[in-house]
């Protein structure tokens, strides 16, 4: 266990346990030390910041929004490039930063806003595998500690959960399960041909490691669609505002009308960007104003093509891809992955041969970026497991995440909101879609302190 020293709180203070130090319970944890709350950080890696998004230690992987739009608080937008001042890092408002560097950002502002109080902070390196109902508020217990830590109130903050296991694919030293150990990747042999399942922006990191690191190496990038996210452009400032129907909306006016106004743009000199951009802002009013088959529709149909416009990887990154698919280092392919076997090599090693769209293809092994699993009833996550089978939480209808209310307030399997108890960040999903970015998350994040120091 670590602890950050802080000034005492009184002892009218709110006690906050929020459970994930990621971005999105390092924001939550910062807002609310500034109300004067004392909050406990259960983060198992024993040091917050980090998360799936900000744990690689590759300065090559770089944020997909601008700098200038990655601020952890709305009310203070240069908070990040001001930040970067501080310590010496050269960062225009267009630039994008390491991700690496955007967790010292958070770990930075996190100490500061503990330091300077009125809260206290405590952080907990430890796995949380139960939260119990107790009295007013809420027994959080570890897998180390059988007593348990006592809070007011309970914040679910533990971001994006690893992906499914490859179907098909036997547990073996090439597969890889996690897209984030650089390590393990990074040590691949120089000549090794990768097969990496997926083509979002996890897939784009993992491929630059393995072709920037060896000229030798090839890459096979496989998903069902084999669309890769549309990069940013230099030059992109205009504000385009899309006029969003009265009364009700359906999956099919939604996207006629975004590609109407991409259109419109178009005929203007405008970049479709601009339009996406410029959606942002009302995609979770219009999120909520679609009825759930609606949504299931937007989803089976229109989803992937939304995602690879809207969540965008940096000019230098998609050069790069370009650079390596000129070489022809780099394929992308759809079809997904429709096989897979182990052929027996000289020395007992086993090779794994996959089944792709266009037939058999032998490779030294098999990188899992598919993307993360939301839907709790699937999980292996003993604090979620718990969870659910207490009643506390459930999934939402889509299977995006937990199911809460506008506000994050999570809702029981009842269908009541349970007292106390509220999430930030990506188990949001099904009731705001757009909730995994940080201009989203520092709205929730600032919301929930404020509800909680309220309470």
């Amino acid at each position: 266990m670590t602890t950050d020293a802080a000034p005492p709180t009184p002892t009218s203070a709110p006690t906050v346990a929020i459970i994930g130090g990621g971005a999105s319970g390092t924001l939550t944890a910062i807002n609310l030390l500034r109300r004067g709350a004392s909050v406990t950080l259960f983060e198992s890696r024993g040091e917050a910041g980090y998360g799936v998004a900000y744990s690689t230690t590759d300065a090559r992987h770089l944020l997909n929004v601008r700098a200038n739009n990655m601020s952890g608080f709305l009310d203070d937008r240069d908070d990040l490039l001001n930040w970067a001042a501080e310590v010496g890092i050269e960062l225009g408002p267009i630039d994008f930063l390491p991700r690496r560097d955007y967790s010292r950002y958070l770990r930075d502002r996190l100490a500061q806003a503990a330091a300077a109080g009125p809260g206290a902070l405590e952080t907990v390196g430890e796995t949380v595998v139960d939260v119990e109902p107790v009295g007013a508020g809420f027994q959080v217990l570890t897998s180390d500690d059988g007593e348990g830590h006592v809070a007011d109130a309970v914040v679910l903050a533990y971001g994006n959960p690893p992906p499914q296991p490859l179907a098909g694919l036997p547990e073996a030293p090439w597969n890889l399960s996690d897209p984030w150990d650089v390590a393990r990747i990074s040590a691949l042999p120089g000549d090794a041909t990768v097969l990496v399942v997926g083509t979002g922006l996890t897939a784009v990191d993992t491929t630059v490691t393995l072709l920037d690191d060896s000229p030798a190496r090839r890459v096979i990038m496989v998903s069902r669609h084999g669309l890769l996210p549309n990069p940013h452009v230099d030059d992109q400032f205009t504000s385009w505002v899309t006029p969003i129907p009265d009364g009700p909306l359906t999956a099919d006016g939604i996207a006629g009308l975004v590609r109407d106004q991409i259109e419109h743009a178009a005929a203007l000199g405008v970049d479709w960007r601009a339009v996406i951009d410029g959606l942002r802002g009302p995609t979770q009013s219009i999120w909520r104003h679609l009825p759930e088959p609606e949504r299931r529709r937007f989803r089976e149909l229109y989803a992937r093509e939304w995602e690879v416009r809207r969540h965008r990887m940096a000019p230098r990154i998609a050069a790069l891809l370009d650079t390596y698919r000129a070489e022809g280092r780099l394929e992308i392919l759809g079809g997904g992955v429709l096989g897979c076997r182990a052929n027996a090599e000289a020395d007992g090693a086993e090779k794994p041969v996959v089944t792709l769209a266009d037939g058999d293809r032998e490779v030294t092994a098999v990188v899992n970026c598919t993307g993360p699993s939301p839907d709790i009833t699937r999980t292996d996550n003993p604090l979620l497991l718990a969870l659910q089978k207490r009643g506390l939480i459930a999934p939402d209808p889509l299977r995006l995440g937990i199911d809460v209310t506008e506000d994050g307030r999570v809702i029981g399997a009842d269908g009541s909101v349970v007292p106390g108890l509220v999430t930030v960040g990506p188990p949001c999903k099904g009731a705001l879609y757009e909730a995994t970015a940080i201009p989203e998350i520092r709205v929730q994040a600032a919301a929930a302190a404020a509800h909680l120091a309220a309470e």
